[in-house]
């Protein structure tokens, strides 16, 4: 079996530095390999949220994708919930998963517990399961943090095939060789994330040149004035070390060998962020609602075969009658005839 690998991405907020580092840039890198991208809206349900804030970020994330090189002729990119075979699947194998297994999910533990906790919130690793087990995927790229869930898709497979026959591919996880972890800028010893109560230290996507520059001037850094590489003894200057490094594919530690103190490395920390993410932004603004809408359209549809037939073959391992495949939404009215290629990054 060839190998096929996916990837989603939850318009909880706005895409940061290391959403694009950590996972945006492997993805558009490994797109030689068949691959799968979506949006995950439906896991944006897990927590309160605005229904019109979240169709805004759900088109912003799919047109960032698109912007940082995800080609939709290469890759299928779409919206989970424009293709309904996830909620479907996601249904069938809650009824192989057990409470015990998905209760101890360390996100559910992080986040979870009180009397206003959402069912959704427990249950969503067995939706992530789902996304991974429509499209016979072989490879799911992840971080550490990430594993357990990986464990679990592997495990609701092993188990269903056990039961039913060979109806599933079973995953591996796989890790990047160096693992992007951006720091927040106002507290090394947090991650950079789209979500982060605070915003001073978070490196946006979208945010203009003057503000990533800002934004990168005002970073904390450690006591003394030596550059030198130590995460664990000096996190704030070993972050901004990180971040030039990653951005010019050099080694930290060679790097600091290079400065003598903290004011020119963040500008040139700063200098290379703004020419990694200009490009970016400009075949952003080049996008139209229109056209991204179109991309996801089309990849439903492309991403919908797959996905029914994995649906089909579950049905009626499980005993289900069968029935007439699900169709993806169709484009909407007016959409241009054929969808953008984004260029492939500087």
């Amino acid at each position: 079996m060839p190998t096929r690998r996916i990837s989603g991405f939850k318009p909880t907020g706005p895409l940061q530095l290391g959403n694009y580092l950590g996972a945006i840039r492997p993805t558009v890198q490994g797109q030689g390999e068949e691959t799968v991208v979506f949006v995950a809206d439906l896991h944006a349900l897990t927590v309160p949220h605005d229904p019109e804030r979240l169709r805004d970020l759900t088109r912003q994330v799919a047109g960032l994708l698109l912007a940082a090189g995800v080609d939709p002729d290469r890759t299928v990119l779409y919206r989970q919930s424009d293709l309904p075979a996830h909620a479907e699947l996601h249904y069938l194998l809650e009824c192989s998963a057990s409470y015990g297994e998905v209760h101890r999910m360390i996100q559910f533990k992080e986040k979870g517990g009180g009397s206003g906790t959402r069912l959704s919130l427990l249950t969503y690793p067995v939706l992530m399961a789902a996304d991974i087990l429509l499209h016979d995927i072989t490879d799911v790229p992840v971080g550490r943090d990430q594993r357990q869930h990986v464990e679990l898709t592997r495990d609701l497979a092993l188990r269903f095939n056990e039961r039913h026959g060979p109806v599933f591919t079973v995953p591996r996880a796989v890790h990047p060789q160096v693992a992007a972890r951006v720091a927040d800028l106002a507290d090394p010893a947090a991650k950079m994330g789209k979500t982060n109560a605070a915003t001073n230290g978070v490196l946006f996507l979208l945010d203009p040149p003057d503000v990533l520059r800002r934004k990168i001037m005002r970073a904390v850094t450690d006591a003394g004035t030596d550059v030198v590489y130590d995460p664990a003894g000096k996190p704030g200057v070993s972050n901004l070390l990180d971040l030039l490094a990653t951005c010019t594919a050099r080694d930290p530690a060679r790097i600091a060998a290079d400065y003598t103190g903290y004011g020119r490395l963040k500008s040139d920390v700063a200098d290379a962020v703004i020419a990694l993410l200009e490009p970016i932004q400009q075949r952003y603004d080049d996008l139209g609602d229109a056209d991204i809408e179109h991309v996801l359209a089309r990849g439903a549809e492309r991403a919908a075969d797959r996905a029914d037939a994995t649906v089909r073959r579950v049905r009626a391992a499980m005993g289900l009658a069968g029935r007439a495949a699900t169709s993806a939404r169709p484009a909407p009215a007016g959409s241009p005839g054929k969808p953008p290629t984004a260029p492939a990054p500087r």
